[in-house]
């Protein structure tokens, strides 16, 4: 079985006694906030290795390192073969910062979008200014409903119901 889908049988098993898994979870996000701490003090460096020499690189179980390839794949320049890795599949940790930075705040995951390593990487008017453009990527606009005695949207300067509204 494939490390992934060992580690979502793990951490998704719905039939676990949730206060085990509340733990499981805790544990983990402390983990994975080192190792994103380690990782924004070299943000240019390509960390690669396998799956086993990471998990030991950054002192893990090579679960909990799983865990963290399959959350940080998504923000990587070259995508790691993440759904058949094995303990001795070679991988890389070489992300594109906005791009990590964006996905971070789309996860909510607050602890790891303000941790202190970032002030190095980009100023506070940059951050907040992807964090913007993250959560406004997600939000739907509506737009305003134009009744049939509201001036035309096109610009013509008729009512709608006798310019763009007509069927």
């Amino acid at each position: 079985m494939a490390l992934l889908e060992q580690w979502k049988k793990v951490a998704y098993n719905e039939s676990e006694d949730q206060n085990r898994l509340r733990q499981l979870w805790a544990a983990y996000f402390e983990e994975e906030k080192e190792i994103y701490a380690r990782l924004l003090k070299d943000p240019d460096q390509v960390v690669r290795g396998t799956v086993r020499e990471l998990a030991d690189k950054y002192g893990v179980t090579v679960m909990t390192m799983t865990g963290f390839l399959d959350g940080i794949n998504d923000s990587l320049k070259e995508k790691n073969p993440i759904e058949e890795m094995e303990e001795d599949t070679e991988v890389n940790l070489g992300f594109d910062k906005e791009l990590l930075y964006k996905n971070m705040v789309a996860a909510d995951a607050e602890w790891l979008y303000n941790l202190e390593e970032w002030k190095d990487i980009f100023d506070d008017e940059t951050r907040k200014a992807l964090y913007k453009e993250q959560k406004s990527s997600t939000t739907i606009v509506k737009a305003d409903k134009v009744y049939p005695n509201d001036p035309c949207p096109c610009g013509s300067g008729k009512k709608y119901k006798k310019c763009c509204g007509k069927k």
